[in-house]
């Protein structure tokens, strides 16, 4: 289990099988940048690049760059479009070919400042870069600062689907600033909690008592975000590259989740919405087929409906391109669909027993 340090800032310890490494919650983090990965990094390096989007970029770069400059640390400031269309591998050349230009190298290393679209594919940079350079995470977004900056998975999207190309490569440092979740629009805030409830979902059912008191949520935004950061430590210290099944159950609607977000074009959907439909689906056919209760169903249902997050699907994005998207999908193996199923909140277990005719009838369900 990860180790939990409370405090200001509160300080969750992983421990895997060829990387240690911390993840630090607290509001005001990154003008303190430099220290933080001196104090809990082994990274010593003295030339970094700072890969952030145009959206993230004009807020924070300067403050994270001032921070490393008067450590003596050289930057070079690389920023992709904002978007998911930058998770491409096309952009991640880019990234690389920017950082070679600057005259960067394999003892150099790499700060992903910004959201999941950042953090995937500046992680991946990091994973190729002269065969590997250590990353610094910093995730500005609720999605990745309870989700995606934590358990190494990095990678870009294809026309064909979803993170498909890729490479496991653990981040040294994690600094979840939960200050820069100020900056985000209404829409991008709520998007998170598509994620944070599915936490909640297959881990921890008190964690919905925070989560449904949407009022004072921000006022309890480093306790929240924290708590999700220890929930996914927990599930990839014990399954850090998917290989036991554990891991599979941070996949819980994910799997017609991701599949709708590729039919409807990557933009159409924010992840988070993409992936709220898909818990929508997966709760009703963990009613129907895993015992889940209509009351715990009722309730993973209307939390997503508190942050204003879809659970009807629309017309346009039709079934053959959402099931196409799925069949290319890394949870499917040999052509068998593994899906994530509830029998309680809290206890969550990968089935083998969802067809295709439940994933056409669910999507029929989804559509009214």
């Amino acid at each position: 289990m990860p180790t939990v340090t409370e405090g200001n800032p509160v300080r969750i310890s992983l421990s895997l099988a060829n990387d240690d490494y911390t993840v630090l919650v607290g509001s005001g983090l990154i003008g303190d940048t430099a220290k933080l990965i001196s104090d809990y990094s082994g990274i010593r390096s003295r030339t970094a690049a700072i890969v952030t989007d145009s959206n993230v970029g004009p807020l924070y770069a300067a403050t994270v760059a001032a921070s490393l400059e008067d450590a003596g640390i050289k930057t070079v400031l690389i920023t992709v479009p904002a978007g998911e269309a930058s998770k491409s591998m096309e952009q991640v050349t880019e990234v690389c070919r920017a950082m070679l230009r600057a005259g960067l190298d394999r003892k150099s290393f790499l700060v992903a400042l910004g959201g999941g679209v950042v953090g995937d594919l500046a992680g991946f940079a990091a994973a190729i870069f002269q065969r590997g350079i250590p990353c610094v995470q910093i995730p500005t977004t609720i999605v990745s600062q309870v989700d995606s900056s934590v358990g190494g998975k990095t990678g870009v999207n294809t026309p064909e689907g979803k993170n498909l190309l890729g490479a496991f490569h653990q981040p040294q440092l994690v600094l979840a600033d939960t200050h820069t979740l100020a900056s985000l629009p209404e829409r991008e805030f709520n998007e998170g909690f598509a994620e944070i409830i599915k936490h909640a979902a297959i881990r921890d059912a008190s964690l919905f008592d925070l989560v449904e008191a949407k009022d004072t949520i921000r006022e309890h935004l480093v306790e929240l975000v924290a708590r999700n950061v220890a929930i996914k430590a927990a599930v990839v210290e014990e399954d850090e590259r998917e290989t036991t099944g554990t891991r599979a159950l941070l996949n819980f609607g994910h799997t017609l989740g991701h599949g709708i977000e590729a039919a409807g074009g990557y933009g159409r959907f924010l992840h988070g919405e993409a992936i709220s439909l898909g818990l929508v689906a997966a709760t009703r056919l963990s009613v129907e087929k895993a015992g889940l209760s209509l009351a715990d169903g009722d309730r993973i249902i209307a939390a997503l409906e508190t942050y204003g997050l879809p659970t009807e699907l629309a017309d346009d994005v039709p079934d053959d391109a959402i099931l196409a998207a799925m069949g290319r999908d890394k949870k499917f193996e040999a052509g068998q669909i593994r899906f994530v199923l509830l029998k309680a909140i809290g206890d969550a277990f990968v089935s083998d027993s969802v067809t295709n005719a439940d994933l056409v009838r669910t999507l029929a369900d989804l559509r009214n």
